[in-house]
Formats: structure tokens, C-alpha cells, sequence
């Protein structure tokens, strides 16, 4: 016997939503405000993007854009439907996250700059990996914008200044920038006494891109310090900030080095600080994670035992 059919109430899951392809495109191109730069993302062509987003407005009865030649805005109506839809992607995001991890609790993955990584995470992980053997990490690097809805990260550490929409964020590093060197420049032909020295050394330079304007360059560290006469453009550059560091424990230079990335290196000997000149920048470090997992017990082991490690940083003597 054929069992009947049962009519649903009329709920908000049974009311009619939108075609999530054209959903979709929308997001994009209301983040990017390019219809081009949003075919970029989808792979598709721009006349695609154009042709999702009318096929959305044909459905809400209701335009999103104001398109104007080489200009794209959104309408009142767009601005209001999009955190809802980004809203939503994020939740969809982070139910399918949570599927994967069925059977796999244990699996912590973890995005982060690349120097981060090498001189100063992976030197400490013993003492994670110690206290929590029920978790293995998984770590990979970037420097780019993370994007939680399409990769496969549980939570990322970002350089910037803590502000990432939809995105739990709390700092965990402070930065501030000196001067270091190999110790056989404190004692050569001309050693490294003041910072008017530097004239008869190599200056080696982090390449590193960043957004952030207070981050110092040797030309701006020289001004600070009252230095004339030398030219702040000459010598070897390096990318990853961690390469200038390396290069100057090899004794090719004086680098510009963030403190953290150095700690190990000046109380183990390999580097030295000529100079006491020191300058703090704006941008920190972030932990970075979608707000719909600030309850994930792997999450909160990881971020506490970077409270420690940090914590444990700043008990021990100043180098």
C-alpha cells in the first residue's frame, strides 16, 4: 500500500529561496564590486556573472546593482540582502566542515605566514604535541586573505590589525623591530658600536610585502635613529622575512628582524642586537577562525597553549 502524502506547513525552509548559483555570483561580485573580478573567482566569464546576478533579480523582483560604466554599486536592497547571504554561505561552509570532521576529530589544520611558522611555531610544537597527542596539527603558509567557505583550514594566524568580518579574532603576538647580526661583526675590522657603524656594513633587507605603514624599513629605521650619510637601498633583499634572518646569522649583513622571530637565536648566540633602538608596530598577529566555531574544543586547545607559549615568552629575561 502506498503510504500518503503528508503537506508541509508553509515554514521559512519551505518558502521559496533563490537558485544558489545566482546566489552565489551575488556574493562575489557584491564582495569584489566588479563583475569582472568575480568571474575571475568563479572561473566563468563576466557575461556569465552578469547573466546569474539578472536571473536573481528576475527571482526577488528586486535590482541589487546599479551598474554605471565602469562603476558597480549596490542598491539599498543589495546592501541589505548581503550579510544575510554571506551569513548563510558561512553557515553552509561550516556545516559541511563539521561533516568532514566525523571520524577525524583529531585532525587540526592551521594556516599561517611562513615565517611564523619556522621561527616560532615549529620550535615549540614538542610542547603542543606533548600536552595534546589526541591532535595532530597540520600546517601549511600563506600570506593571503583567507577565505573559510571554500578552504579547508580550521583556523589561520594573519598579520594585521584584528579586523576580519564574520571572523573571531584575538591577538596573540605583538610586534616591535630591531636590528641584528652575527656576533663576529661586533668584534671585525669595524665593529658595530653605534648606529653610525652601519656604514661599513651590509645592510639585508626583508622583502616581505605588507599593508601596514608603521612596519620599518632600514630607511625609516635610520631616520628614527638619527643616522645620515648611508644609503638605505643597497644590499641584499630576502622573502620570507625568516631568509634575512638566516642571512644575517650567516654574517652577511645586519638585518631588521621582528623580536619574536628572533628570541631563540640572541639567547642561544647567533645573533646579537648592536643597537637598543627598538620600534613597536601596529599590526599583530591574529588568531583567526569563523565565529561559529569558537566552541570547537581542538580550537580552544590550540589557542590556549599559544596564550601560554606567549606568556611563557614574556616571564623569561629580555635578550
Amino acid at each position: 500500500m502506498t503510504p500518503p502524502i503528508i503537506a508541509l506547513p508553509s515554514t521559512t525552509m519551505t518558502r521559496k529561496i533563490p537558485p544558489l548559483n545566482p546566489l552565489l555570483t551575488f556574493e562575489v561580485a557584491a564582495r569584489h564590486l566588479s563583475f569582472a573580478r568575480a568571474a575571475e573567482e568563479l572561473c566563468v566569464t563576466a557575461a556569465a556573472v552578469s547573466h546569474q546576478i539578472k536571473t536573481l533579480e528576475d527571482s526577488l523582483g528586486l535590482p541589487l546593482f546599479v551598474r554605471q560604466p565602469k562603476l558597480l554599486q549596490l542598491t539599498e536592497a543589495g546592501r541589505a540582502y548581503l550579510p544575510g547571504v554571506q551569513q548563510a554561505f558561512r553557515q553552509l561552509a561550516e556545516a559541511t566542515h563539521q561533516l568532514h570532521l566525523r571520524g577525524h576529530p583529531s585532525v587540526l589544520k592551521v594556516n599561517l605566514p611562513p615565517t611564523f611558522a619556522v621561527k616560532w611555531l615549529i620550535p615549540r610544537m614538542d610542547r603542543f604535541m606533548k600536552a595534546h597527542p589526541e591532535i595532530d596539527l597540520k600546517i601549511s603558509t600563506s600570506i593571503q586573505p583567507l577565505d573559510f567557505t571554500r578552504e579547508q583550514f580550521d583556523l589561520a594566524i594573519r598579520y594585521g590589525r584584528g579586523e576580519y568580518q564574520g571572523m573571531h579574532s584575538e591577538r596573540c603576538l605583538s610586534v616591535e623591530v630591531f636590528p641584528v647580526c652575527s656576533p663576529a661583526l661586533m668584534n671585525g675590522s669595524h665593529p658595530l658600536r653605534v648606529p653610525q657603524d652601519l656604514k661599513h656594513h651590509t645592510l639585508v633587507h626583508d622583502d616581505s610585502r605588507y599593508t601596514d605603514v608603521s612596519n620599518p624599513d632600514w630607511a625609516s629605521w635610520l631616520q628614527v635613529a638619527g643616522v645620515e650619510g648611508i644609503d638605505p637601498t643597497r644590499g641584499p633583499s630576502f622573502w620570507p622575512s625568516h631568509l634575512a634572518i638566516d642571512a644575517a646569522i650567516d654574517g652577511l649583513g645586519v638585518a631588521l628582524a621582528k623580536k619574536s622571530w628572533v628570541e631563540a637565536d640572541l639567547a642561544e648566540g647567533r645573533l646579537v642586537r648592536p643597537f637598543a633602538l627598538s620600534i613597536p608596530l601596529e599590526f599583530a598577529y591574529y588568531v583567526v577562525y569563523p565565529e561559529e566555531r569558537v566552541t570547537d574544543l581542538r580550537i580552544a586547545s590550540f589557542v590556549n597553549w599559544i596564550r601560554a607559549e606567549v606568556a611563557r615568552s614574556h616571564a623569561a629575561p629580555d635578550d
